[in-house]
Formats: structure tokens, sequence, C-alpha cells
């Protein structure tokens, strides 16, 4: 797959995800062509001249972090290969509300065609990115994980926005990770037979993955450990062992305890009542990973705009405190 972007810390290029069967190339076609339909952009075909060129540049109009710039270029590349883009940020840079941080340059038609589509994916990303790095930051020195909680269709771009955001990856999809969650368990007759299983199962198929267990209880971390040496597990998690108190603080005794419990023969993650509020003290357990589904499944978009005439686009937005 085509496409990297900048690490939030600058220390390198984020390449997206790796994915045996997802084609972002395709991806981009499907959403220029949902965009486009059967007959092109009416709207420029009829008030543009063909050879018309412009210049549009993008806008913040609210503080964040950037995500997706390596994906427009994918998607302006895909649509017109003579287009041009500058960027004055990189992928993983934080924005500032009315920043003007890039510009594309070229066919005027294909620059409106390709512009919310470009959005659509910049905004999202960004989204995800932002809400991200305010977590991982929070979450030190545990680390943050998204799940599979993701829109379909998209998971690998969602999934590359929380890279860029500074946090990592949990498994992609249900081919690279075995993860024995409650219902495994209940259909497995517990979770002695749902651990004895999977070992067979990989032993069996010459696989080396991760096993990940999922428990609710300090008894069932317990069970878990006592048959380490005769079944293959790499991480627990440790699933609702956060409570909120009345007056609305959260209680992290159980989840530290069973930190404590493990103390350190494999790796944990935390899961359940995570919030930008609850994070830090969730990570002062000792936990290795804390996972939120929150960060993909409850996106609040990044507002940016891409504007031909930039100049109207920053009075309007100073009048309505947009930009």
């Amino acid at each position: 797959m085509a496409g990297v972007s900048k690490s939030v810390n600058g220390a390198g290029a984020v390449p997206p995800p790796v994915h045996p069967t997802y084609n972002l190339r395709e991806v981009i076609q499907l959403a220029l062509s949902e965009d486009a339909g059967d007959r092109g952009d009416v709207s420029c075909l009829a008030t543009i001249p063909a050879e018309m060129t412009a210049e549009a540049r993008f806008l913040a109009k609210e503080n964040g972090v950037i995500a997706g710039i390596a994906l427009a270029d994918m998607v302006f590349q895909e649509l017109d290969p003579s287009l041009k883009t500058d960027w004055a940020v990189e992928d993983g840079s934080t924005v500032e509300k009315g920043q003007v941080f890039g510009k594309v340059c070229g066919n005027a038609r294909s620059i409106l065609t390709a512009e919310r589509v470009v959005l659509n994916f910049m905004q999202r990303m960004s989204g995800i990115a932002t809400a991200t790095k305010k977590m991982a930051d929070a979450a030190k020195p545990a680390r943050i994980l998204e799940t599979r909680k993701t829109a379909p269709g998209l998971r690998l771009i969602d999934k590359w926005a929380v890279l860029i955001g500074g946090g990592e990856n949990h498994r992609m999809g249900l081919y690279d990770m075995v993860m024995v969650k409650d219902n495994h368990i209940a259909v497995a007759g517990g979770i002695e037979n749902a651990i004895f299983a999977v070992t067979k199962y990989l032993e069996e198929k010459g696989l080396d993955i991760g096993v990940e267990v999922e428990t609710r209880t300090l008894d069932e971390v317990r069970r878990v450990l006592a048959i380490l040496d005769k079944g293959k597990v790499t991480r627990i998690m440790l699933d609702n062992m956060v409570s909120t108190q009345a007056n609305g603080d959260i209680d992290v005794g159980l989840l530290r305890e069973a930190v404590e419990i493990v103390g350190g023969r494999v790796q944990t993650e935390a899961s359940g009542n995570v919030t930008l509020s609850t994070v830090g003290k969730i990570g002062s357990t000792g936990v290795t990973y804390i996972s939120s589904g929150a960060l993909t499944h409850s996106v609040s978009a990044l507002d940016i705009s891409c504007k031909v005439d930039i100049d109207l686009a920053l009075a309007v937005g100073k009048r309505t405190n947009r930009a």
C-alpha cells in the first residue's frame, strides 16, 4: 500500500497498518465513485471550464492533531496525477484554529471533485488522532489501544489514525490474534477448556500468534495463571474491573489487585469505563495496555475546510467564531 505519514513526535514515517486483504487504493476509488456516481461532478462540469486551474488551501477551524495528509495525497493522485500539494505540517502535527496548513494546485474541476472525499477522510482521521493523543498522554506509562469498533470498510484507516495520534493497534481483525472472550468461554465450558482448545488448535495449525483471555473476576485471573505452563496465554484482559463510586470518582482497587496477582508473568490489558478523565488513574495501576473503543466508535471529526478564496473563508470564520 502506498502512502506514509509522519509520526506525532517527528521520529519518522508511520505507514498504514498491514492487512492481508485490505486494499487502500480500492477504498479510495470506492469513495470517489460514491461521490461521482454515473455522471461525474455535474456542479463542476456546469460551472468551471475544463482548462481552468486553481489553488485551494486547507484551513483548521479548531485545535487538534492533523491526520490523513498522506491519504489526501493518495486521493488527489488517484483522481488526477497532475495535482500538486504543498503541506506546511505533517501527519501528527498539532494545528490551531484559524491555521492554514496546506494547499493543492492544479485543474480546478479535479480539486473540487476530490475536495469532499479528502476532507471526509482527513476530518475523521484527525478526530481520531486528536482523541488518541489526549488519551495516550494521560494514560502513561500504560499504552493506549483501540479496538475492532471501527466504521465498516474504514478499519485500516481508523487504525492508521490511532497510530498517527500516538496510540497502538490492537488486533486488526479476527485472523491475527486469538481473543478468548466471555462468549467463547461460556460455549467452551470454562476458561481452562477454552485455553486448552486454543493451545491445541495453534499447535495443529503451526500458528505463532498472540492469545488474549478475557477475565472479569480475580478468581478467573487466578485460574488463567494456574495453567500458564499448560496452555498458551500472552495477555490477560482485565475487563470491567473499574467501578464508579457514588461521588463520581472511580475505584481501581480491584484492577490494581489483579495486576499485582499477574505479577508481570504476562501482559495485562484494562478494558471498560475508559474515558479521558479515568484513563490516568487506570494507567497508574501498572496495567500494560488500556483499550478504548470510543477512539473509533465515537469519533468527533476535526473541523477542516478546503477553500479557493481563503481570505473570504477566514473572514467568515472569524464572524462565526469558527476560524
